[in-house]
């Protein structure tokens, strides 16, 4: 694996975490830390991706097919959520 070396700054309770972690032997170092940490983040926004590809994927397919209601149906529908959220405000 080719390597390339940078500086970065941390606020210091998270240099702390990671400083912590290597004295506690969880990592080997502090770079070894911040890589697993990237490499979280990378899945993480890797999962998002395709989470936000599944959600395109559904509203294209709605909107290739729409399925088609009333006003009446509509009204009553957000007419419901809105008396469940005055519901919940005032509790």
């Amino acid at each position: 694996m080719q390597t390339e070396k940078l500086s970065i700054s941390l606020p210091t309770d998270m240099a702390r975490m990671v400083r912590r972690q290597v004295e506690e032997g969880g990592y080997a170092s502090n770079s070894e830390v911040i890589r697993d940490a990237l490499r979280m983040w990378q899945q993480r926004e890797q999962e998002r991706g395709q989470r936000l590809n599944a959600i395109r994927a559904s509203l294209d397919a709605a909107a290739a097919d729409p399925v088609r209601h009333s006003a009446d149906k509509v009204s009553g529908h957000f007419d419901r959520l809105l008396s469940e959220a005055e519901k919940t405000a005032k509790s």
